[in-house]
């Protein structure tokens, strides 16, 4: 398959905006930055077992190109650059190594996975490239001290992690326990943090473990293997393809009243939708970002601008998916301000200058009080998630956001 190449750009909330004849011309540029544009380069899986997650990378470039519509940032156009590694680590590194050598873009943004992501953080860090906002919440991959110019933005998933295993421990507390984990480093960084949060409990609780990789056609014999040993309570740490494949095996192999957890980033319904609504019914997941296609947000003024512009910039094929899940919107806005506020000194240093000094930023789809806060030793702009419950019919909250 082809890469999958976008360049667009864009501005979707007036606020973000200033008029072109406003830019400077004589600002301070690293490579893709200029008078004019601003390069911004991304990998992601449009082909491969996450391209379930497509939906999002290309809400992001429909983004963008609301952004240019609108004039662009300080004037400059956004050209966003997007090739399909397949969620293949070495694709990942010649995709990347195209965009910051041929390409030359300012900056590699957003992109998707873990394995991913660390299969180039060395590089990027060794050249000085930002690897700003990746769609990852990996605890071994965000190390600020070691590797300063790769940022996070989502909540990490040892905090989704540990807030599953406090729930189970409140509500649950003679729970038997089993996980189903990816076999790298996506598995591992939800799965120590979930055994350590159990605490002394750990050992009773847990009563199977199995694993998978992401070209396992099928995960019918791990399942098998958990329910087998007595699971009433299941903790599926998948992605992609695997997500709605393990619901849905779990519940047809004689888990209909398991308790089922699965990590945020497999709860778009572009992900998840195919196990169905009787499978998912139940379900408990993450969240710090509204549902916009839920009633209890309908005239929030955030929410309203947002359905707007899906009509407008979002794939036909993508809306009814998109609306539920703003994963490409709230990174790319993020992202935006951090580019409007680094004015007319587009350097990478600048960039991560900026990125690294969010104080209590509020961006309109956030959940109430969650907020956006980084510096030198805090990489993970988001400190908080909210539990939520599938009902048959769509995600409904639970409690109020939890910090961590």
């Amino acid at each position: 398959m082809k890469p999958l190449f976008f360049t667009v750009a864009a501005i979707a909330v007036s606020w973000l905006v200033v008029a072109p004849g406003l830019a400077s011309a004589a600002g301070a540029y690293d490579p893709g930055a200029s008078d004019s544009e601003i390069k911004i380069g991304n990998t992601w899986s449009y082909s491969g077992p996450a391209s379930g997650n497509s939906t999002i990378a290309r809400e992001m470039a429909g983004y963008f190109k609301s952004v240019n519509d609108m004039g662009g940032v300080n004037g400059r156009k956004i050209v966003f650059d997007s090739l399909d590694d397949g969620y293949s680590p070495p694709k990942t590194v010649e995709d990347t190594r195209r965009l910051v050598e041929e390409d030359r873009v300012l900056l590699m943004f957003g992109q998707l996975g873990t394995p991913t992501n660390m299969a180039v953080r060395t590089y990027l860090n060794g050249r000085k490239v930002p690897q700003l906002f990746v769609t990852t919440g990996s605890n071994s991959l965000i190390d600020p001290k070691r590797y300063p110019w790769t940022m996070g933005l989502q909540a990490s998933y040892a905090l989704e992690s540990i807030v599953f295993a406090k729930y189970i421990l409140a509500e649950r507390p003679n729970a038997k326990i089993g996980i189903l984990y990816q076999d790298d480093d996506f598995g591992g960084d939800h799965l120590d943090p979930f055994i350590a949060a159990l605490g002394p409990k750990a050992s009773s609780m847990i009563v199977a473990k199995a694993s998978y990789a992401v070209t396992d056609p099928t995960l019918t014999s791990q399942i098998i293997s958990l329910e087998s040993a007595g699971a009433d309570t299941l903790y599926l740490i998948t992605q992609g393809r695997a997500a709605p494949q393990a619901v849905t095996t779990a519940r047809q192999q004689g888990g209909r009243d398991a308790l089922i957890f699965v990590p945020f980033v497999a709860t778009a319904k572009s992900i998840i939708g195919p196990a169905g609504d009787d499978n998912l019914k139940g379900v408990i997941a993450t969240d710090s970002e509204m549902d916009p296609t839920d009633p209890a947000w309908a005239n929030d003024p955030g929410v309203r601008d947002y359905l707007a512009w899906v009509k407008k910039y979002v794939p036909a094929q993508d809306q009814e998916s998109d609306s539920s899940n703003p994963g490409g919107y709230v990174p790319a806005e993020a992202l935006v301000e951090v580019l409007k506020r680094c004015g007319d000194v587009l350097t990478r240093d600048n960039v991560m200058k900026v990125a690294t000094s969010l104080h209590d930023m509020t961006l309109p789809l956030l959940l109430p009080g969650v907020m956006l806060n980084t510096s030198s030793d805090n990489y993970f702009p988001m400190h908080s998630v909210q539990l939520k419950q599938y009902d048959g019919k769509r995600w409904v909250l639970i409690g109020k956001p939890i910090s961590g």
